[in-house]
């Protein structure tokens, strides 16, 4: 397993140096405004199957919706989640789905690189300018203005202090990108994550919770599984867990079990399982906070508005973040669990949405 991603890394490094110069964003040669409502026909690129980065593109999503109202966007994808996860978002036309695994896939795979020329678009827009089949899918495409998600200006990143974050960089160079094409882009603050859920999926949610634990206690949602070495250990996790515990008596904590039916609390907790992403995240919808390591599950949670810890040692904080929603991120490589604890008490008992301060504060005040 570890030979064959060392090989994906030296591959993915390799394509990246090969076509990170892929294509220059078409300006507008006429310099003239362009009328908002000629941009009716969009492409967005983001060829990734995994959860996290799918939802992480729902920003951008709002953010094109919002400048072009009435456009009718396609999806370039990887895999079979995005139908699921943007299903209720109306400006979504079609989803091109690359398979997941192309070299089983090859036919098909070649197939949908094809059907990508077929269409034309208005503009065609790379969500990360670090993905190597984002951006020569834009150079592909057929499209009248191509936008590769590079900044159009070296100072932009000094600009906003949350530049870093991976949901929010691709809005503000997209923003920089429609002032060089002489459209004028949206100021407002960018979007939380969003899945969109139903009132409908909201209600069975609540529904699923009250039979899992059966009274109207405020619950902790706990989410021990990660991937590689973002997952924390089962010793970790269980004194956390009685930590949690003892700080929490009079609410109710449940596990959500991740896909491969592990539990590193030796589910000891309440927990649910299920397969169905928008039944997972409706049920978290319904709890008071969320806390789990740096992953999928996590941005789900942030996706459906319920304040969310994101516990970090590994991947880089300021750009996988929990944000919005009175959500805060730990790294618990410099915070111990007791500390960590009294930063999750704090968080949900004050509303930081309205206050700025960091983890080091909280430990100092609390």
């Amino acid at each position: 397993m570890k030979i064959l991603k060392s090989i994906n890394i030296i591959r993915r490094n390799l394509m990246h140096r090969l076509t990170k110069n892929v294509g220059n964003s078409t300006l507008n040669k006429k310099g003239n405004p362009i009328s908002k409502t000629e941009i009716k026909r969009v492409l967005i690129s983001r060829p990734n199957a995994r959860l996290g980065n799918l939802l992480l593109i729902t920003p951008l999503l709002e953010e094109v919706i919002n400048t072009f109202p009435g456009c009718k966007i396609d999806l370039f994808v990887k895999g079979n989640l995005a139908p699921i996860l943007f299903e209720n978002y109306d400006n979504v036309n079609k989803i091109i789905q690359l398979p997941r695994k192309p070299f089983k896939n090859l036919l098909q795979y070649i197939k949908v690189w094809i059907s990508l020329r077929k269409k034309q678009y208005d503009i065609a827009i790379n969500v990360d300018k670090n993905s190597s089949s984002g951006r020569l899918s834009v150079k592909f495409s057929n499209s009248k203005f191509k936008f590769f998600g590079d900044p159009t200006t070296e100072d932009i990143q000094l600009k906003y202090n949350d530049y870093a974050h991976i949901a929010k960089y691709p809005v503000y160079n997209f923003r920089s990108y429609l002032s060089a094409i002489n459209i004028a882009p949206n100021n407002t603050p960018i979007g939380a994550l969003n899945l969109k859920l139903s009132s409908s999926e909201i209600i069975e949610g609540k529904k699923t919770l009250t039979n899992l634990v059966n009274n109207d206690k405020k619950t902790l949602c706990i989410y021990t599984y990660a991937t590689g070495d973002k997952c924390y250990s089962e010793l970790w996790w269980g004194k956390f867990y009685k930590r949690l515990k003892t700080k929490y008596p009079n609410h109710n904590i449940i596990e959500i079990l991740p896909i491969e039916n592990v539990s590193q609390i030796g589910f000891k907790a309440t927990h649910f399982y299920s397969k169905d992403i928008r039944k997972i995240g409706a049920l978290i919808a319904n709890t008071e906070a969320f806390i789990g390591a740096d992953c999928g599950i996590m941005h789900l949670a942030s996706s459906v508005q319920t304040s969310t810890i994101g516990l970090f040692s590994i991947s880089e904080q300021k750009k996988y973040e929990p944000y919005y929603n009175n959500s805060i991120a730990i790294n618990t490589n410099k915070t111990s669990i007791l500390q960590s604890i009294k930063i999750i008490t704090y968080m949900i008992s004050h509303n930081l949405s309205l206050r700025v301060t960091t983890t080091s504060t909280i430990i100092a005040l609390y």
